[in-house]
């Protein structure tokens, strides 16, 4: 792959990190989260990330606010723009509490770029496995005009003395990530860390 597109895949990815994981390009400050650490992948009622993916990410960080808080917080999905700057809209596309089987569909921008003319990521996402208040994977495409990642996201929540621990971990596949896996590991890193760190602002800080 050339410079050139190397360097523009990289920015057609700033904004993608996928929740499939996808979300917050800013990098971390340093102590917000913990970077990955080899290990077995994190499961929910069992099943894991994608095992044949080779875009990967770990991360996890204590938040000092109550489990229900940091539960709320996330399983609230149409209320991810409150306290998330990179997700313009969050639809359920069903009802009640969050549930295997739920599905909903987001987005966030997409600044110009080579691999795609479209100024917005359209995200759909289908919850697979769930224990409330103790973990949740979800699963499902990111997709543009010329541009497609298939995501498998995974989230546990722990609580420990003072707060929860959150540890999260996704896959990412398709042509545009495959095409250049460092790259797009660094992107899915900062877009993990990024909505990590927004999470615990909004439970530390009482957006509860």
């Amino acid at each position: 792959m050339s410079a050139s597109r190397s360097t523009g895949l990289r920015t057609a990815l700033l904004t993608v990190p996928l929740a499939l994981g996808l979300l917050g390009a800013a990098a971390a400050p340093a102590g917000a989260a913990t970077a990955h650490r080899p290990g077995p992948s994190l499961t929910c009622r069992g099943v894991g990330v994608d095992p044949e993916a080779r875009v990967r990410h770990r991360t996890e960080a204590v938040i000092h606010a109550p489990l229900r808080t940091v539960w709320r917080l996330q399983a609230d999905v149409e209320r991810w723009p409150a306290w998330q700057t990179p997700v313009l809209s969050a639809e359920r596309l069903d009802g009640g509490p969050l549930h295997p089987g739920s599905a909903f569909h987001w987005t966030t921008p997409l600044p110009p770029n080579p691999a795609s003319t479209d100024p917005v990521l359209e995200i759909t996402s289908t919850v697979r496995q769930l224990r409330p208040g103790s973990c949740v994977r979800w699963t499902g495409p990111a997709v543009a005009a010329g541009l497609r990642i298939d995501g498998v996201h995974v989230w546990t929540f722990t609580e420990v003395p003072g707060g929860v621990l959150v540890r999260t971990e996704e896959t990412h596949t398709g042509p545009q990530v495959d095409a250049n896996v460092p790259a797009a590991t660094d992107v899915l890193r900062q877009g993990l860390e990024g909505w990590l760190r927004d999470l615990k602002a909004a439970a530390e800080t009482g957006d509860r």
